[in-house]
């Protein structure tokens, strides 16, 4: 999900919760377009990753909460609230979607998914 710019992740690098295990800011000088979304990324290195391989760091549930698409809902998320999960990026919204989420990580991972399709085709909050 982009901001109100199309910047993906609220400007941090998708490919640096892989390889850093954590959210790192990306750089304004290294943006890359992808389906109407614009990434940001810490270096170079990481932008060769990304273009090796985007589905690969692109944000699972286009970058929507992980939680509130396995509830059939659309909602932002938080940078810190992450994990990768499956070779994939699921960001949630807050602690209390992280905690929830958590409860049933491979029950809430099929029910998203399972949404996923129909959320997809909503307009962006």
């Amino acid at each position: 999900m982009g901001d109100k710019n199309g910047v993906a992740l609220e400007g941090y690098d998708p490919v640096a919760y892989f390889t850093d295990g954590k959210p790192v800011k990306g750089s304004l000088s290294l943006p890359r377009a992808i389906k109407a979304q614009t990434y940001q990324f810490a270096s170079a290195e990481q932008e060769q990753l990304f273009e090796k391989s985007p589905a690969k760091y692109e944000p699972q549930f286009g970058g929507f909460c992980g939680y509130a698409a396995s509830i059939d809902k659309l909602a932002p998320v938080e940078a810190e609230y992450f994990e990768v999960l499956h070779d994939r990026l699921i960001l949630q919204h807050n602690k209390k979607a992280w905690d929830l989420w958590d409860k049933d990580i491979e029950g809430n991972l099929k029910k998203a998914g399972a949404t996923w399709p129909t959320l997809s085709q909503h307009k962006a909050l």
